[in-house]
């Protein structure tokens, strides 16, 4: 008689292989704590907030990275878009 084994072979299909992690955290029990993220009271102000930040951090890396010509160009361009607004008074 064959010996049996402990635990089951391991598939050499490689969609099988691709579909085990899945399975195992399709059927691995849930917590509640894990399941629905704290959401904060002030939904708005808290994304507000994160978009804020995003935009500092982004002029600052657009800054290093743009030429000198490439900053004047812009700021010529805002100049503009400024004063144009202006007259339309």
């Amino acid at each position: 008689m064959a010996k049996q084994l402990k635990q089951p072979r391991r598939a050499t299909d490689v969609n099988q292989l691709a579909h085990r992690p899945v399975e195992q955290f399709i059927t691995e029990p849930k917590t509640e704590e894990a399941a629905i993220p704290a959401a904060p009271s002030n939904l708005s102000q808290y994304m507000a907030a994160i978009g804020h930040k995003g935009g500092q951090i982004g002029g600052k890396r657009r800054l290093k990275t743009m030429t000198k010509e490439q900053r004047r160009k812009a700021a010529v361009k805002a100049a503009r878009e400024r004063w144009s607004k202006q007259k339309g008074r």
